[in-house]
Formats: structure tokens, C-alpha cells, sequence
């Protein structure tokens, strides 16, 4: 469905992980990438209650986890992510994703900021 000149909401099956890095590898992936996913959410949960008091990193971690949890449900109820967000500008298309990754990627971007604020404070 179109919705702008720029964004459409499709319904694609990703079987891989970002970008479908190996979509098409025979199906192990789904539980490699299930493991990756419970394996994280763990280290995240034990980092977010050892650092209770850094708010951007607490908030990094969550936002990370709450995309880790989605895309795992995703893969063990369906056995592959679905992507809906479908952003193209000027003939290049970006591949299609879903609320679980733009929380991923938003908390890997706070993870950045806060390690530089960090080293900034440290001086």
C-alpha cells in the first residue's frame, strides 16, 4: 500500500537477519537466530541490573531488547521476521523493516552516544 512518495507498507517474510543476510540458507538460521536472541536478551537484563542508574544506557539496552523479544516471537511463531516499513527515495530502495528493528537500531544509536558522552565526561 502506498502511502507516500517515499513509504509504502508492504508485508515481506525475512527468514534472515538484517537485510536478509541468510534468507535462504535452508532454514537453521530460524533457530540460530532464536538463540542469538534469547542469548542477548539475557545479557541485557543482567547489564540493565548491574547499571541502574545510567538512564541513556538502560534506555540503549531497552530499546534493543524490546526489538530482540519482538523479532524472536516473530521467528517462533511464524519461523521468520515480518518487515512492513518499505522507505525508497530517488530509485534506491531500502529493504523493508519492521518496529522491532528501528528499536534495535535506535538503541544501538544511544549505545554510541552514551560511550561517547562517556569518554567526553572521563577527560
Amino acid at each position: 500500500t502506498t502511502i507516500t512518495s517515499f513509504f509504502n507498507i508492504v508485508r515481506a517474510h525475512n527468514t534472515g537477519a538484517a537485510f536478509s543476510f541468510l534468507a535462504d540458507a535452508g532454514g537453521w538460521q530460524r533457530w540460530l537466530f532464536t538463540g542469538i536472541g534469547v542469548v542477548a536478551t539475557v545479557f541485557i537484563v543482567w547489564q540493565l541490573r548491574a547499571h541502574p542508574g545510567q538512564k541513556l544506557f538502560c534506555f540503549a539496552l531497552s530499546s534493543i531488547l524490546g526489538g530482540a523479544v519482538g523479532n524472536v516471537v516473530d521467528r517462533l511463531m511464524h519461523g521468520y521476521v515480518v518487515d512492513f516499513l518499505d522507505f525508497h527515495w530517488a530509485g534506491y530502495h531500502f529493504p523493508a523493516f519492521n518496529i522491532a528493528d528501528a528499536g534495535i537500531t535506535v538503541g544501538a544509536a544511544c549505545l554510541i552516544l552514551d560511550e561517547l558522552l562517556r569518554v567526553r565526561n572521563a577527560r
